[in-house]
C-alpha cells in the first residue's frame, strides 16, 4: 500500500477505535533498550467483542498484550482502558482497573489447590469471592466439583481453564489471552476455543493472542494480523479468513486444517 492508502486505513481505524474498552495507539515496545519488536501497532477492541491477533513467530503479538498489560515497558504510542490512559501502569493496578490477563506459560499456582488458585485471583477483592466463585463455576463445573484438587494434578488443559477462571475472579471488562491452545491436544484446543466463546458471551470482552490462525478467527468478532511488530491487515474474522492475501501468505503456514 502508498503512503494516502495506508494512512487512509489508519484514520479508518482510528475513528472505529471511538468508545474501546482497551485499545493500543500506535504503540512501540521491546525488551532491549532500541531493539523494537512493536513498530506502531494499532489496536482496539469494542465492549462485548471477541478480537483474535495472529501472525508469524516473532511478529510481536504476545509482545503486544504484554505492553497492553504493563509487562513490557511502552517508549511510545499510548493504551487507553475505557478512556484511560493507562500507558505503562503496574499490571496490579491494570486488574483492579479491569483488565485480565491471562499468559502462557507458568499460568497456576501448582502447590495450591484449585480452589486457592481462584482466592488468589480476588487478592485485593477477598470478600468477593462467593460470588464470584459461583459465576466461574458457571463457566467451569469442573473447577468447582475439584475445588480441593491441587493445580498440579491438572492436565494442561485443565490448567488453562483454571488460569482463565483465576483472572475472571476480579470481574475484568476485558481479557488478555495470550497462546491459550499453546501445548494441548486437538480436543483440549477446542474446548479452550469454546469456553472462550462462552466468556465472551458471559459479557467479557476478549483480545487474544493465538497460534491456530484459522481456529482464532472463526470465532472472532475481529481479528488483526501481525507481521515485523506492525499490523498487516485487519477486518472481521470472517473477511480475515477469506483473504486471498491472508490465505496466501499466513493461514497456509498458520493454520491447523
Amino acid at each position: 500500500m502508498n503512503a494516502e492508502t495506508t494512512q487512509a486505513a489508519r484514520d479508518a481505524h482510528l475513528a472505529g477505535a471511538e468508545g474501546a474498552v482497551l485499545r493500543a495507539d500506535d504503540v512501540t515496545a521491546g525488551y532491549l533498550p532500541g531493539v523494537n519488536i512493536l513498530n506502531g501497532t494499532d489496536l482496539y477492541c469494542q465492549p462485548g467483542e471477541l478480537v483474535g491477533v495472529i501472525g508469524p513467530n516473532g511478529a510481536g503479538k504476545s509482545t503486544l498484550v504484554k505492553a497492553m498489560f504493563g509487562l513490557i515497558k511502552v517508549s511510545s504510542g499510548s493504551v487507553r482502558l475505557s478512556g484511560e490512559d493507562v500507558t505503562n501502569a503496574r499490571a496490579d493496578l491494570l486488574v483492579g482497573k479491569g483488565i485480565g490477563y491471562v499468559p502462557q506459560s507458568n499460568n497456576v499456582f501448582p502447590r495450591l489447590s484449585i480452589e486457592e488458585n481462584l482466592q488468589m485471583g480476588l487478592y485485593q477483592k477477598p470478600k468477593r469471592f462467593p460470588e464470584r466463585f459461583e459465576f466461574v463455576a458457571g463457566l467451569f463445573p469442573t473447577l468447582a466439583e475439584r475445588r480441593k484438587q491441587r493445580a498440579g494434578s491438572l492436565s494442561g488443559g485443565e490448567r488453562q481453564m483454571l488460569a482463565m477462571g483465576r483472572a475472571l475472579m476480579m470481574e475484568p471488562s476485558v481479557l488478555l489471552l495470550d497462546e491459550p491452545s499453546a501445548g494441548l491436544s486437538p480436543v483440549m484446543q477446542d474446548e479452550v476455543f469454546v469456553q472462550t466463546k462462552r466468556i465472551n458471551r458471559a459479557g467479557v470482552s476478549v483480545i487474544m493472542v493465538e497460534q491456530n490462525a484459522r481456529r482464532c478467527l472463526q470465532i472472532c468478532d475481529r481479528g488483526y494480523v501481525l507481521d515485523q511488530g506492525r499490523n498487516a491487515y485487519t477486518g472481521t474474522g470472517e473477511a480475515l479468513m477469506h483473504d486471498p492475501k491472508v490465505v496466501e501468505l499466513y493461514l497456509g503456514v498458520l493454520a491447523t486444517v
